[in-house]
This record gives C-alpha cells, structure tokens and sequence, in this order.
C-alpha cells in the first residue's frame, strides 16, 4: 500500500494508486473532521467515499471558480447525514476551507450538522431521509425540460442546458415512502439525466438493515423502469463503468453499491455504532496508519490536491466554450427572451385577468383561469395535480400545454398521480434547480402529506405555488376526512411561509401574482370549493392591500364599534353580518396572508385594528387558535374547534354557527356578556 512517507515519489505511482490514496485521504478528513466536532457521523462517509471521489474527481461537470454556473451538473447528498464526506470534497475542490472543516457543526460555520443549500457547492438542504431523492427527480426534470424547449427554438442551443444530476443515497433513504414513490414517477417520465448511487452498506443506527427490511430494491427499481447495476462499491473501474453506463441511458439509473460501514477503518467496519458518532482517537489513529497516512489532522498533501484538481483545465475550457456558445445563441431574439426570462428571472410585468363583478366564483376557479391566463406570459411556469385536475381547475392547463412524457419533454403539465409528497418535494427541486417555476395542485387536507417539503421549502427559500383548494368544512358531503380543520393554522406556523387565503376571484390573482413574484418565499393558496361574489373594488386597491397582507374593504363613517377580520369565504360572511348590524359602525376587514400582515408598521396594523374603542371579530373557517391575538382579551374568535361532518355545504354552515344570522346573534350574545 502506497504511504504517506513515499509522497516523494507521488509522480510514479499508478493511476490506481493515486486514486486509492486520494480516497485515503479523503477519509482520514472525515475521520478528523468528526473528530473534531466531537459530533457527526463517520461511518457512512466513509462507506460512500470511494464512489463520491470518483465521480468528483472524474466525471461531475462544474466550474471550479463559479459553483453557480448554470449548466453545472448537480450532486445531491440525499443522505445528509454523511455531510463531512460532502465537506471534504467541497475542500478539495477549493469551495470550503480548512477553517470550515475545523468549525465543523458550530454555530455560524460553512459546514453545518447537514447540508444546507446556502453554501457553495450545496445544492439543496438534506437530512431529513428521502427528500434529497424527491427534490433530485425535480432538478432532474427541469434540466430536461429547459433542455428540449431551448432545442425546439434553435438547434444551436443544444448543450446549453444539458447535464446530470447525481444522487448519493442511503439505506435510510430507501425505506422512506417518499422515495419509491418519487422513483416510480421518475421511471415512467423517464427522467434519463438522473444517477443514484445507492450506498448499500447495510447498517443504520439501530443495526443492520436486515432487522427491519429485506427489499429487493434492484427487482423493485427494476420495475419502476429504471437501469439498474449492482457493483462492488470499492471497485474503481466498476465504478467508472457503472457511471458511464447511466450517461447513455434513455431512463434514469440507479446504482447499487455493496459497501460497508465505516469501510477502511482499523477494527469498527461494519459496526452499526459507527454511523452517528465519532471514531475513538485510538481508532483513527490505528485507521490512519492502515491507510498510510501521517497521524496529522487534516492532512490533505499538495500531490493529492493537484491529482484530484487535475481536470480543472479542462473544466475552464468546457465552461469558457460555454459562454462563447451562450453569447452566440442569444442573438437569436427566441433565445434570448427565454434565456432571459427562465434562466435570468426577469419577469415580464403582469396584470390580472377579468372577472365579472357581482357574480359567484369559487376561488379553486379563479385560481385556474389566473394559471391559464399568467401562463402566456411565463413560459417557465409547469407544474400540475395529485390527480385532481378537475378538483384543483389545472386541467385547461394539462391540455393547453400537454403532460410532460418520455415522448414529450417540453410539456409543462406534470402528472404527478397520488403522489402528495414526492409532488412537493420535487417541486422544490424544480425550484432550486432554477429556470423553471413551479406550482403543485391538491386537496388543502392532504398538505399534511406534503408537510416536510413544505418545511424544507421554507427553510430554503424556494419559490413554490402550492394550490390547495376544498378549504374547509364547506367541502361538505365527503365528511370530516376531507375536512380541513386545522390545516391554515398549521401552515401558517412554518416560517418563512406565505399562506394567502384570497376573499374572492380577484384576490385569487393577486395574491397568485405576488406568488410568483417572491424569489424568497414558498407560498400555499387556500382555495374554497364553493362560488363567492367578486369584489367591486379595483385590483390597485387590492393589490395594495395584499401587499400589506389585510386591508379594509368595507368601512362604515366614523370610528368603528365592530371590527370584523376575515379570510377567505368568510369575508363575504362578515360583510352580510356588518348589513344586518346596521345599529353599529362595522368595518370588514379582509386578512388574505397573516404573515404579510405581521411584517407591516406598528402604525399601520394599529391604525387598521385598533387596540381599544372597537370589538374585534374574527372570523374563520378554522381552528380559532392563533386568532386570539387580534381579537384580543375582549374580542370574540369565530371559528371551528372541532372534526366536521358528512352533509351539503350549507347545512354544515347552519349546523356549525356560519350564517349571517348566526354570527350576529354570538356577537350580540357577546356584547351583552361584556355589558
């Protein structure tokens, strides 16, 4: 075995030598790395170092200098755990310093406990098992998707957008659900420019995998249509031949490696106590005299450096000849909107689409026409349904713009099945992938399957339009089941989370538009299944109010006595109730994102909802909780704390307290109380 003590001769080693004493290396920086932090894992990095060197150093595609060159291929650590193998490549490369390796999982460090998307090199925040595998699917996707529609406009954009995406995924990957369902769209939409390297070391934290799983994943990706190797995950030829296999594919790969834990380690391969925790320092040491390294930390020796950096020229050619072909296909003017467009984010600026005022309109239908209408402008804007195109109104969508098929690559309509999470969580991939925008449709019930990449969205900023329609017990006849309770609050409880809940069609398009807009936050529209009258007043005036997250829209003269705060279809509620209490000066406002609301001036939420000399009333179709706080120590919160129930609409309404008459006799009851 080459050593540390024979570097001076590093030149006349064999490629092979040099390649396993690289991947030494690599190891010892896990090893040292953990160590050092005294937290982390170190048997799984280890088991994947051999495949992630190797792809690394020989077959990724990126721009040393710029990790955010467009046409880079993308690498997914979906088993996030495992960040100090991602770390010590990141290193390697140039991307991360020693200093990071040494602050490995300390507060404010560029090597965070997982992989968040915010540092360079990272391309989206992992750990949570799974996700990385479902947001992979959607980057892969969109690479797909740009690359066909560019094509179809000129054949000199061919290669412009045209890469893979690797995944390194875990056992613990494999058993998360979201993964063989994400795998099973994958295959049928033959997502050919996706990789995975599934590390199968056969260990977890509790043991060995056999406890709990016995799965045949070749037989079962087998039948998701994709290609599928099982290698030796140590063989570096095996490896090479493997990954250039999956490069020619017209489906997407997977393949398997047989690895153990903690591979390379003196005495502890294969030990499941390996996987969250450091090795002892006697291990390491031992370890490091096994694999021929100096008992230095951190050791990285200026020959393996330029030995893994040996590509980099060839790499600046690659991204230099890029940009010469970029420049030139841009002065083709269908290019250059595009390109422009998509890729650079320059939105075009939007307007609303027309509604009939006065008349009745589910917000689930205003939600569509805006879709079909933004559609025109936004060439880049795909998504679709869990199977619920005529539910969710995406439908006109799917067939103006056709479903995007293994024979049709440029369609912007994603069937995506009953597929709630793996629907989110790749269009979080989409989104972080870049030039495409995406929005998913279902019921506002089954956010609770979606709820981790909605969380993952938020934490990554990722704009995504999440259309959840049948928003409350108004639902009806399909029972408490289909009855979104507690599902807005729930929502709005995530950070970093828009949860607009429009009174009508025209706030449908506004708060769609403001969707769209914001690059920093993912957004969820709750949407009734039932028709609501369309407001008189005038997009600016709604616009303004949106923007401010609740707005007057209906004001008696003077100081009001009531103030009613509504969402959604209660706002018309509120307005009937302000008639029939003629006696009182009511003021109706409506409240379409409470998040938007919170970041306004102190002076302005005070001057809209005064803290004294008026009755708070809000007014929701929800769960009262978190309503308190405008209503106040006096106010009355109106809402529904409780399941619902199997009947028509307006007889829930009459059976849970949601009339006109209804609510005017709890806020009268409620006055006298305070009397």
């Amino acid at each position: 075995m080459s050593k540390y003590k024979d570097l001076e001769n590093f030149p006349t080693w064999n490629p092979e030598e040099k390649d396993q004493y690289t991947v030494s290396v690599v190891k010892g920086l896990i090893m040292d790395t953990v160590r050092k932090a005294n937290s982390g894992h170190t048997g799984g990095p280890m088991s994947s170092a051999d495949f992630s060197t190797i792809l690394f150093k020989e077959y990724l595609q990126f721009d040393p200098k710029d990790p955010d060159w467009f046409n880079r291929d993308r690498f997914i650590l979906s088993a996030g755990h495992e960040s100090a193998l991602q770390y010590a490549m990141l290193y390697l490369i140039g991307w991360l310093s020693l200093d990071d390796l040494k602050s490995f999982r300390q507060l404010h460090s560029n090597t965070p406990g997982h992989p968040e998307v915010e540092i360079p090199g990272v391309e989206c925040t992992t750990g949570p098992l799974g996700q990385g595998f479902g947001m992979s699917a959607g980057m892969a996707f969109a690479e797909t998707f740009l690359r066909h529609v560019l094509e179809e406009k000129s054949e000199d954009a061919k290669g412009l957008v045209d890469h893979f995406t690797y995944v390194l995924a875990s056992d613990g990957d494999m058993q998360e659900p979201i993964t063989l369902g994400t795998a099973s769209l994958a295959g049928h939409l033959g997502l050919s420019r996706l990789i995975v390297f599934y590390d199968s070391n056969e260990a977890q934290i509790s043991g060995q995998t056999n406890r709990c799983d016995s799965t045949n994943y070749a037989t079962v990706f087998n039948g998701f249509g994709w290609h599928v190797q099982e290698i030796d995950g140590y063989n570096h030829e095996a490896i090479r031949t493997a990954i250039e296999k999956a490069q020619v594919m017209d489906k997407p790969s997977i393949i398997i490696g047989r690895t153990i834990m903690a591979m390379g380690s003196a005495g502890m391969e294969g030990d499941h106590n390996t996987h969250g925790s450091p090795l002892p320092q006697d291990e390491i040491n031992a370890t490091k005299e096994n694999l021929g390294l100096p008992p230095d930390s951190f050791y990285l020796p200026d020959e393996v450096k330029t030995h893994f950096q040996s590509r980099f020229e060839s790499l600046y050619k690659t991204v230099s000849d890029w940009n010469t072909q970029l420049s030139e296909c841009r002065k083709n003017s269908d290019i250059d909107s595009l390109w422009s467009i998509s890729i650079e984010d320059n939105l075009p600026e939007l307007n609303y689409p027309t509604f009939e005022e006065g008349s009745n309109i589910a917000t689930r239908k205003a939600f569509g026409t805006t879709l079909d209408y933004y559609a025109t402008f936004l060439p880049h804007l795909v998504g679709g349904s869990a199977d619920l195109e005529p539910s969710n109104y995406t439908g006109n969508f799917a067939n103006t713009y056709s479903d995007f098929q293994k024979n049709n690559k440029s369609g912007r309509n994603i069937a995506f099945g009953v597929r709630e999470f793996p629907m989110a969580a790749m269009m979080n991939g989409i989104s972080l992938h870049g030039g495409v925008i995406p929005f998913g449709g279902t019921f506002l019930v089954f956010a609770d399957y979606e709820r981790p990449a909605l969380r993952l969205a938020a934490i990554q900023h990722a704009r995504v339009i999440h259309e959840f329609t049948h928003d409350s017990f108004w639902v009806g006849e399909d029972g408490p089941t289909h009855q979104p309770i507690e599902h807005a609050m729930a929502l709005r409880a995530i950070p970093n989370f828009n949860v607009f809940r429009p009174a009508d069609a025209k706030e449908t398009a506004v708060c769609f538009k403001f969707a769209l807009e914001n690059r920093e936050t993912p957004s969820a529209l709750l949407l009734t299944r039932q028709g609501l009258p369309i407001s008189d007043m005038d997009y600016s005036e709604i616009e303004e109010g949106v923007r401010k997250g609740a707005y007057i829209v209906d004001d008696w003269d003077g100081n009001p006595e009531i103030i009613f705060v509504a969402t959604g279809s209660e706002v018309a509620l509120a307005m009937e109730t302000a008639v029939r209490m003629d006696d009182k000066k009511c003021r109706v406002i409506s409240m379409p994102c409470m998040e938007l609301y919170e970041k306004q001036s102190t002076e302005y939420r005070n001057g809209l909802i005064p803290n004294r000399g008026s009755l708070t009333i809000t007014l929701e179709a929800g769960i009262t909780q978190g309503w308190t706080k405008y209503a106040g120590p006096n106010g009355l919160s109106i809402g529904i704390d409780h399941f619902g129930a199997s009947a028509p609409g307006k007889d829930l309404a009459q059976e849970f307290g949601f009339t006109a008459i209804q609510v005017e006799q709890k806020i009268r009851e409620h006055l006298k109380k305070l009397l």
